[in-house]
C-alpha cells in the first residue's frame, strides 16, 4: 500500500526527511555507546587493580561522561550532515584534481576564455569534487573523535588519547575513501516499496557484515602506521595493558563502522521513501486539478535533483498500478493538457539521451563523411566520456519509458476523450523510444541498416527480411560497466516497445495494411537519433515480434 496523500508542500519534502533521518540516527548510536561503556565496566571490573574501584556504573553522573557523549554524538552529527552534502540519485562525475588545478588557473589568468556549456560543466564537477573533499575531512574527523571518545580515557593520559584519535582519523579517511570509490553516494531508489521499519531491519545483516570487514582492515591499516607517530606518542604500556587496549580498539571501531554503516542505510531508506505528490483524497484540490502539485514537481524541481527523482519515482508507481487509479484518470482530462505535459517529462530524458549519444557517435566516426541512407556503427574506440557517461543514469531512464508505455497502453481502455490519439502523443512516444533504442543499440555496435525500397517484399511493400535488422551482425563489443548498463537501457527500451505494441497490435496491424502506420505511430518531424523511414521498419520489426 503506498503512503497517504500529505499537504505537505514539495519544497518541504527534503527538508522534513533530512530533519527526521538526524533524529533516527541518534537512536542506534546512543544505544551502541551505553552498551559499549557497559561492557568496558564490567570487563575492567573483572580485574581489579590497587589504583582502581572494582565497579562503576556506566550512567553515573560524572562530567566526563557527559562530556564523552556529546563529543561521540557530535561526531556522528558531523558525519550524517557530510552524508547529505555528496548524496544524489545522478550518478554526477567528479573533476580530477589535475583538472581542478588546471581549472584554478584557467580561471585565474584566462577569463572567459572557454565556452559557456564547458565552463559550466566543469564548474559543477569541480563542486563535486569539493564536496567529496570536504567529505573525506569530515569522515577523518568523525573517526577521530568517536574513536577516541569509546576506546580513549581521560585516566589514560594525552598520549593514549592521541594514538587512539590518531588511529580513528585513519580510519574514517579509509572509510570515505571506500565510500567515494565505490559510489555509494548515489541514491538507489527500491523497485519494492516496503515500510520503513522492516527495511532498516533487512540490512542489518549486511550492515553488520560490512562494518566487521572495514575493523579488520582499518585495524591493520591503522596499526601499520603506529610507527610515523612521535616516540612519546606510542604505546609504552606493559603487555597486558597494551592487548586489552588493542582489543578495545577493534571494538570501538567496529562499533563506529556500525553507527557509520546504520546511518549510511537509514539516510538512503529515508531519502528514497516514495512520497506521494497528491493532494489529500477528497480534498477541494483532489476534485479539481489533482496533477497540478506532481506536475510542477518534475517541471520547476532542479534536473537531476532528488525532488524531481521522487517525482518521476511517485508517477512511474501511478501509472503502472491501480491503487491510485484516481490519480491516473485525472491525467486523461478533457482539454489533453495535462496528459501532454507528463508524456513531455516523461520523453524529455530520453530525447536528450539518443541527442547525447547521436552526436558521441559522429564525433567517433573517423572519416566526416555521412551515407543518408545508412546508421554507421560505432568505431571500435570508446566514446568520448562527457556523451557516454550518460547511460549511467538508468534509474530515470527506466522510469520515464515504463511510465510513457503504460500509460500508452493504458490510454486504450482508459483515454474516453482520446486525447493520446488526438494530441499525437502515441506517435512521439513510439518514435522517443526507438529513436532512442536505435542510439543505445548502435552505442552497443549493432549494426542497424536501412533497406531500399526493392529489398522489400510482400503486398505492402514493407515487409523486412529478418537478416536486415534484426540481426545484421554486430562490430567489435565494448566491455566494462557502461556497456552493461547500454544493455539494461536497450531491454528497458525494448520491453517498453513491445508493451505497446502488445496493446494496440490489431489497430497497428489494420494501419500497416493500409500504409498508415508511419501516419499514426511516427512523428512527421526529424527524431533525435536516425531517420524517420528506419524508426518506421524498426517498428514493423517489433510489430512481427521479430525485434530482440
Amino acid at each position: 500500500m503506498p503512503p497517504p496523500a500529505s499537504a505537505t508542500p514539495p519544497e518541504m519534502v527534503l527538508h522534513n526527511r533530512f530533519l527526521g533521518f538526524l533524529i533516527w540516527q541518534s537512536i542506534p548510536s546512543t544505544v551502541i555507546f551505553f552498551l559499549f561503556k557497559t561492557l568496558s565496566s564490567v570487563v575492567s571490573s573483572a580485574s581489579p587493580s590497587a589504583d582502581k574501584p572494582p565497579f562503576t556504573f556506566p550512567f553515573a553522573p560524572s562530567i566526563f561522561a557527559l562530556i564523552t557523549f556529546l563529543t561521540f554524538h557530535l561526531s556522528q552529527l558531523l558525519f550524517s550532515f557530510s552524508l547529505s552534502l555528496v548524496a544524489s540519485p545522478h550518478p554526477h562525475r567528479p573533476a580530477s584534481l589535475l583538472q581542478l588545478a588546471l581549472g584554478l588557473v584557467r580561471f585565474l589568468f584566462v577569463p572567459g576564455g572557454s565556452d559557456s556549456s564547458e565552463t559550466a560543466d566543469s564548474r559543477a564537477r569541480a563542486k563535486l569534487s569539493v564536496r567529496f573533499l570536504m567529505f573525506l575531512g569530515a569522515a577523518a574527523v568523525s573517526g577521530f573523535v568517536s574513536v577516541a571518545s569509546l576506546c580513549g580515557g581521560f585516566g589514560d593520559g594525552v598520549s593514549a588519547i592521541g594514538r587512539v584519535g590518531f588511529r580513528g582519523f585513519m580510519m574514517g579517511l579509509l572509510y570515505g575513501l571506500y565510500y567515494v570509490y565505490n559510489r555509494r553516494w548515489v541514491l538507489e531508489f527500491p523497485i519494492i516499496q516496503r515500510p520503513p521499519f522492516f527495511s532498516f531491519k533487512m540490512g542489518l545483516p549486511s550492515a553488520i557484515t560490512r562494518s566487521l570487514q572495514l575493523s579488520f582492515v582499518a585495524y591493520l591499516f591503522s596499526a601499520a602506521l603506529l610507527v610515523f607517530l612521535p616516540h612519546h606518542i606510542q604505546n609504552q604500556t606493559t603487555t597486558g595493558k597494551f592487548i586489552a587496549e588493542q582489543i578495545r580498539f577493534y571494538i570501538g571501531s567496529f562499533l563506529v563502522f556500525l553507527c557509520w554503516e546504520l546511518s549510511h542505510h537509514l539516510h538512503r531508506l529515508l531519502h528514497t521513501k516514495r512520497f506521494v505528490f497528491a493532494p489529500p483524497k477528497g480534498s477541494a484540490a483532489a476534485e479539481t486539478n489533482p496533477s497540478e502539485i506532481l506536475l510542477a514537481a518534475l517541471e520547476e524541481s532542479s534536473p537531476n535533483s532528488l525532488l524531481q527523482y521522487l517525482a518521476y519515482l511517485d508517477l512511474c508507481m501511478v501509472c503502472e498500478n491501480n491503487v491510485d487509479a484516481w490519480r491516473r484518470a485525472a491525467f486523461f482530462e478533457e482539454t489533453g493538457e495535462t496528459y501532454k505535459r507528463v508524456i513531455s517529462v516523461c520523453l524529455r530524458p530520453l530525447e536528450q539521451l539518443a541527442s547525447k549519444l547521436g552526436e558521441g557517435l559522429e564525433s567517433s566516426i573517423e572519416n566526416g563523411s555521412q551515407i543518408s541512407n545508412q546508421l554507421l556503427s560505432p568505431t571500435d574506440n570508446r566514446l568520448d566520456s562527457k556523451y557516454s557517461e550518460a547511460l549511467n543514469n538508468f534509474q530515470l531512464y527506466a522510469w520515464c519509458a515504463w511510465t510513457a508505455a503504460s500509460l500508452t497502453a493504458c490510454s486504450l481502455k482508459e483515454d474516453r476523450y482520446g486525447v493520446a490519439q488526438i494530441s499525437g502523443s502515441n506517435a512521439a512516444v513510439m518514435s522517443t523510444l526507438i529513436s532512442c533504442l536505435l542510439a543505445v543499440e548502435t552505442y552497443m555496435g549493432k549494426k542497424t541498416t536501412l533497406q531500399s525500397a526493392n529489398q522489400f517484399m510482400g503486398s505492402t511493400g514493407f515487409k523486412l527480411r529478418n537478416s536486415s535488422m534484426a540481426n545484421t551482425g554486430t562490430s567489435k563489443k565494448r566491455a566494462g560497466p557502461l556497456h552493461s548498463k547500454a544493455y539494461a537501457v536497450a531491454d528497458v527500451l525494448r520491453n517498453s516497445i513491445y508493451q505497446i505494441v502488445s496493446a494496440f497490435h490489431d489497430q497497428m496491424a489494420s494501419s500497416a495494411k493500409k500504409g498508415f502506420l508511419d501516419k499514426d505511430w511516427i512523428i512527421n518531424s526529424k527524431p533525435p537519433f536516425g531517420p524517420r523511414e528506419l524508426l518506421v521498419q524498426k517498428l514493423r520489426l517489433f510489430l512481427d515480434f521479430r525485434a530482440s
